[in-house]
């Protein structure tokens, strides 16, 4: 009876980890994969995986995501403060090239490096590698992977998860004989390490991190590790525990050997030393051995099901509030998901394909950032080099901010919170940095790359690296597009306490050091950023290329966006008066958005845009997005330009550029030409032949964004691009299905969120709203804008006047520009535009329907 009572817990708890599966929301393969952008992502936040599928030796490809090179190093520059006048001189003169050279001297050293920590090797003793009926997939429905095929003549099945709530990985191995699971289990690692079996079911893997790794390959030293085991550099440990059902394990050297298994659960938990930010993790660190047994030992005390309920149960609690339907073509979905890619360019008759990216960027964040954890970086998790592109690192100049833009906006409110948390470190660290490289008492910085440390000191190698280039180094504006997020994450949750105790402070502290940092222009009365850059742009002027000059379009519109957001955050907690009338004294006399020559939204401080310019960074187009200062409502001729601007630049670029530029039509309530990137974005990147970086984005067959190489923003990006086509909420009003594009004429999204604690519901067809529920988190005014006329079916709606009574949903204001008087302007399509407000209960659905 025993027996039969847990076979009934058993498919009782299987059904119920099953019940919300959805069978599209699968990547699915034929084949297992050979390179690392076929392999499948698994992640909890901490621990990463990559689960290539292997039918004769299975790879687990390994990261945690405290595992980085190095040690705190602060980098700051002694000699900013006497350099900083120079600069600032030789820009006033117009000598541009001697400002660069003057800051070569202001640099500090590079971030350090994201790592892999190892992999775990299953080796079977099959003679074939492919097997018949072969499968694999990754469910989004559940952050499952599954691996399926049959040899000699038995089907065996692999399920693997990461667990946030039981830190560990988790793999289960079936087969439909009994006693026929054989293998052998080995730890590795591209590190130093080493590998032992402590007991029969135990495997052991002991590793450490180099303290440096080099930023260049011209460098005398690459890969440098501390010859002491107590020094410099990272530790680390991965346990491997496995349970037999039926059968034997045991252990044969640095291996562990099943044999003749019914089943087996292999339970994996890893730890680092990391001890914090501003702890050397080789001498002041935690013992990682303490923490992967403490994980380990409670995990083995649960059944596979057990661990796979908890993890189900915590993984869709996020993933399910969102559900995108944009149609779905039976034939299509019936076929692998890397063959749909490949067919996409052709047919681009796939819309389910569509809602697979859509809702698997959802899913990467879930994977890549919870709470506790440290925020997605370059590639999230994941990263299996010990020299990743660009260090695998936090680019502060649009991708780590790009990873967050669906934090919000797509219901994943808790996955932000990485981001948040580590601004608190670099807050410490900023203030030093303002300190001794400029010479200012109060506030934060931080400059182009971060990382584990919170490094807040201008990259660029000192002055020893003649690559290293001001274009991208002299940018100390990466604090202040990290205090947008605060204010957006209050805008959408209104969670006061977050306003009082986060997000004031550190945004507070960004405005005092921008206060301190802002000069006065020498040819006109506004205030003025010098030196400054346009991230990773050149002016080009008369066969000649200059980095550095005063002002850029970006650096004023991201203070804008700042000082806004401090003036209503004080206003807001009814604190801090004086420093809000400093903040507003600023913010009035700000250089001001020029529309040039071209009707192009100026990049620069003079009108020095070059119309054939195809850069992939458009950083002046901030305003537009994510910034709220740009509308086609309110400022039309602002949208004008920068619609001029993006056509100068046109659509195909790096993957994260042209996920931004998905973002940018949409706010301009061009679903077509968002659409038509979105589709661009969908091109076949096949990793196995070779493709130089930045030659023009696309997708791997595992759907992650080719930069190429693969970066997680354009992922992201592209995610929030997706929304974005479908519900805006920065203009002072909900826009619901402002950028509908031709290509999804019938389709629903249920449980995006809005400015206003607002969750909406929306269902269209041909094109237009059909109807839309609206779920009020905070109460207040819900006000919406729609392209056909509407009412409401529970209250009764009032025509607008004024800006709105809702303070988490008020438009930004006022913007000043001056205008080339010759320039011709873009024109803007707006469709009909209708406006209704209404009272809202906290709790309470709204339902939306057309007027007959």
């Amino acid at each position: 009876m025993k027996r039969i009572a847990s076979l009934i817990a058993i498919c009782i708890g299987s059904f119920a980890v099953n019940a919300q599966s959805d069978p599209h929301l699968k990547l699915w393969y034929n084949k297992p994969a050979q390179a690392w952008e076929e392999a499948l992502p698994l992640g909890n936040g901490k621990t990463g995986a990559m689960v290539f599928g292997k039918v004769k030796t299975e790879r687990y490809q390994l990261n945690d995501n405290t595992l980085w090179s190095g040690f705190p190093d602060p980098g700051n520059n002694p000699n900013g403060p006497m350099v900083l006048p120079q600069v600032r001189k030789a820009v006033f003169e117009g000598d541009y090239i001697k400002a660069a050279d003057l800051w070569k001297k202001m640099q500090g050293p590079y971030s350090a490096r994201y790592l892999p920590m190892g992999d775990l090797l299953l080796e079977f003793p099959y003679t074939d590698t492919l097997g018949i009926g072969y499968y694999r997939d990754l469910d989004l429905s559940n952050a499952i992977t599954t691996v399926r095929y049959t040899t000699g003549g038995i089907q065996y099945q692999r399920e693997s998860f990461t667990s946030f709530p039981d830190k560990v990985m988790v793999i289960r191995l079936t087969a439909n004989k009994s006693k026929s699971i054989n293998f052998i289990t080995t730890l590795t690692s591209k590190l130093r390490y080493s590998t032992k079996a402590t007991a029969n079911n135990l495997l052991v893997l002991t590793g450490k991190a180099p303290k440096f790794v080099a930023n260049r390959d011209t460098e005398p030293k690459q890969v440098e590790y501390d010859d002491d085991p107590k020094g410099e550099g990272m530790n680390f440990e991965v346990q491997v525990y496995i349970k037999t059902e039926g059968g034997t394990v045991k252990q044969a050297e640095n291996k562990l050997e099943v044999a003749n298994a019914d089943a087996v659960t292999i339970y994996l938990a890893e730890a680092t030393s990391f001890n914090g930010f501003n702890k050397s993790p080789g001498k002041e660190g935690k013992d990682p051995h303490i923490e992967a047994s403490a994980n380990l030992k409670k995990a083995i005390t649960a059944s596979w099901v057990q661990l796979k309920q908890r993890h189900v149960s915590d993984y869709q609690s996020l993933f399910n509030r969102v559900k995108l339907d944009l149609g779905i073509n039976e034939a299509a979905v019936k076929q692998p998901t890397d063959e749909r890619l490949l067919q996409f360019a052709n047919t681009k008759d796939d819309n389910q394909l569509q809602t697979l990216y859509y809702q698997f960027g959802r899913y990467l964040l879930i994977a890549s950032s919870r709470p506790g954890s440290r925020p997605a970086n370059l590639q999230g998790i994941w990263n299996d080099h010990v020299q990743p592109p660009w260090g695998s690192n936090y680019t502060t100049n649009i991708n780590t901010e790009m990873n967050y833009w669906l934090a919000e906006n797509t219901n994943l409110s808790e996955c932000h919170q990485p981001l948040f948390a580590f601004m608190k470190e670099l807050a410490v660290n900023g203030a030093l940095t303002a300190k001794v490289n400029y010479n200012i008492d109060e506030g934060w910085v931080t400059h182009h790359n971060s990382d584990l440390w919170a490094k807040t000191s201008p990259p660029g190698g000192y002055d020893w690296d003649p690559r290293g280039m001001p274009r991208w180094s002299c940018w100390p504006m990466a604090g202040v597009w990290f205090s947008t997020h605060l204010w957006e994450h209050y805008l959408f949750t209104g969670d006061r306490q977050f306003l009082q105790s986060t997000a004031y402070p550190l945004m507070k502290g960004s405005a005092q050091f921008m206060l301190h940092w802002l000069i006065r222009d020498s040819t006109t009365p506004y205030l003025v950023t010098n030196p400054s850059t346009s991230p990773e742009n050149t002016i080009k002027l008369k066969g000649k290329e200059y980095q550095v000059a005063l002002a850029s379009t970006m650096d004023m519109s991201l203070l804008r966006e700042l000082f806004t957001a401090v003036i209503r955050s004080s206003e807001a907690l009814n604190i801090d008066a004086g420093f809000r009338n400093k903040a507003q004294q600023a913010l009035d006399q700000l250089y001001p958005y020029h529309i040039g020559q071209y009707g192009q939204l100026q990049e620069w401080y003079g009108d020095w845009d070059d119309p054939n310019d195809k850069h992939r960074h458009l950083s002046h187009l901030f305003g537009l997005y994510p910034g709220s200062q740009i509308t086609v409502q309110q400022t039309p001729e602002l949208a004008a330009a920068a619609k001029q601007s993006l056509i100068h630049r046109g659509d195909v670029s790096t993957g994260w550029s042209m996920a931004w530029k998905i973002n940018w039509w949409a706010r301009l309530q061009d679903g077509d030409h968002a659409y038509k990137i979105l589709s661009d974005a969908f091109t076949y990147i096949d990793p196995l032949k070779e493709k130089g970086q930045m030659s023009g984005g696309g997708t791997y067959p595992n759907l992650f964004d080719a930069h190429p190489p693969f970066q997680i923003d354009g992922n992201f990006g592209a995610t929030a691009g997706i929304t974005e086509m479908l519900l805006q909420s920065h203009a002072g009003y909900l826009s619901l299905l402002p950028a509908l594009p031709a290509a999804w004429p019938v389709g629903s999204i249920k449980g995006i969120k809005a400015r206003g604690n607002f969750m909406v519901d929306i269902q269209w067809k041909d094109g237009k709203l059909a109807t839309a529920k609206i779920v009020s988190g905070v109460g207040g005014i819900c006000r919406i804008k729609t392209t056909t006329p509407v009412k409401i079916v529970e209250v009764k709606a009032n025509p607008v006047q004024g800006s709105n009574a809702n303070p988490l949903n008020i438009a930004y204001g006022k913007v000043v520009y001056e205008k080339n008087a010759r320039a011709p302007l873009q024109s803007i399509d707006r469709e009909g535009e209708y406006v209704i407000e209404f009272p809202t209960v906290k709790g309470k659905t709204y339902t939306v329907v057309g007027v007959k």
